[in-house]
């Protein structure tokens, strides 16, 4: 047996509890010994005039490669902190200055003791292209064949200086030491891209957080229109244009997705259907917020929330979690500590995730400074989707699927 595998099996499994409401939620569990990455770790630190300073590695794509964790985080480091007033959601917010992200891969035997290809770096500064210069971010890792595909999200202004600023940027690997750069699709302001891995009756869909909500499009030109971004951009303006026809997930539905939900890890297809988790921004109520052991509910906070689409269809949601399955409540997770800074409060935000022993393992950014590990079992994340949130599925459908 693999090291890996010895540390999957110690794991948690996850699993249900019920709130003071009656409802019955899901918990993924929380590594014991969590953040598996800090800053520090990799060296991601400094001193100025005002003494020592650590920067942040988070919200990390994950895949398993040579029977090794390989970790895409976007990686900060000589930035500074401050806050601004947001009037569209009038409350008080933090900035930051001179964040401009590297990605910096990381690998680790037994998924939770990461070190740093030395040297190896995914730079978005403008040395290796002009198309964005301010950072790339949140790289999601989708096996391809016998490569792998890295979406993250290319600046092209800076960080909290304005709107229209994301671009989704495509590279690709066959070994995480070597990138080719593809493109970005210069049609439309977005981030959060996951491909599917595999085409659905010869069709390859992707998901995009086309602001607040997710939506689901139709790559007419298959992995080609993803690969070659500027020889398809009249198809990716189509998908753009059409955004009202492919609404999968819509904001706003429940108090913790009122302000924006995206997509999150690469899907896993189930015997249920897809399974895709996604992060919701929002207020987290303080019955679920008990359950996690905190004594009010969250203001604004993000968090982790599931749904099935039809293994068939996946335009068709078959359930979708009517609250979150992972919520802010650790120190590293919420406001931090003297132990444990954060750079943003009540954030767990996940990127990266595989099926390893039966297990889904879950790796998130917290507090936008630290990686954390989240598990539970595959099939009693399912169950319990199949069981409590059932959405818009007729009757005839639930025959044909069985129980």
């Amino acid at each position: 047996m693999s090291v890996l595998d010895r540390t999957v099996r110690r794991l948690g499994d996850g699993g249900t509890v019920i709130l003071e409401s009656g409802a019955t939620v899901f918990k993924l569990d929380s590594y014991r010994g969590n953040p598996v990455v800090k800053p520090q770790d990799i060296g991601l630190t400094w001193r100025d005039r005002d003494g020592p300073k650590i920067g942040a590695v988070f919200n990390a794509g994950a895949e398993v490669f040579r029977d090794q964790v390989v970790l895409t985080p976007r990686c900060h480091q000589g930035y500074r902190k401050g806050t601004f007033f947001d009037d569209r959601l009038g409350v008080e917010r933090t900035c930051l200055e001179n964040y401009i992200s590297e990605v910096w891969p990381l690998t680790s035997e037994d998924g939770v003791h990461f070190t740093r290809l030395q040297g190896v770096a995914i730079r978005a500064d403008g040395t290796d292209h002009q198309d964005f210069a301010y950072g790339i971010e949140d790289v999601r890792i989708i096996k391809h064949g016998r490569r792998y595909l890295l979406i993250g999200c290319g600046k092209i202004k800076p960080p909290f200086k304005g709107s229209n600023a994301d671009r989704i940027a495509i590279y690709s690997t066959g070994d995480f030491a070597d990138f080719t750069y593809h493109g970005m699709i210069e049609s439309f302001d977005s981030r959060n891209a996951v491909p599917f891995p595999e085409p659905v009756r010869g069709k390859h869909y992707i998901l995009l957080r086309l602001h607040p909500d997710i939506h689901l499009g139709l790559m007419e030109a298959g992995m080609d229109q993803l690969l070659k971004p500027a020889q398809h951009a009249e198809l990716w303006a189509e998908i753009y244009e059409r955004r009202s026809q492919c609404l999968l997930l819509e904001a706003e539905r429940y108090p913790h997705e009122k302000e924006k939900i995206g997509p999150g890890p690469q899907l896993v297809r189930t015997d249920k259907g897809w399974l895709l988790i996604y992060h919701a921004v929002g207020e987290i109520g303080a019955s679920i917020c008990r359950a996690y052991g905190l004594t009010e509910k969250i203001q604004r906070g993000y968090s982790i929330c599931g749904a099935l689409l039809a293994p068939d269809d996946p335009r068709k949601v078959l359930c979708r979690t009517k609250d979150p399955i992972y919520i802010p409540s650790a120190p590293y997770e919420l406001h931090g500590d003297d132990r444990y800074p954060v750079d943003v409060p009540a954030v767990v935000f996940p990127v990266g995730a595989f099926v390893r022993e039966g297990k889904l393992i879950v790796y998130a950014g917290a507090g936008d400074k630290y990686t954390i590990l989240l598990s539970c079992k595959l099939d009693n994340l399912v169950s319990y989707l199949w069981e409590h949130c059932q959405y818009g599925r007729t009757a005839e459908d639930s025959r044909r699927a069985g129980p």
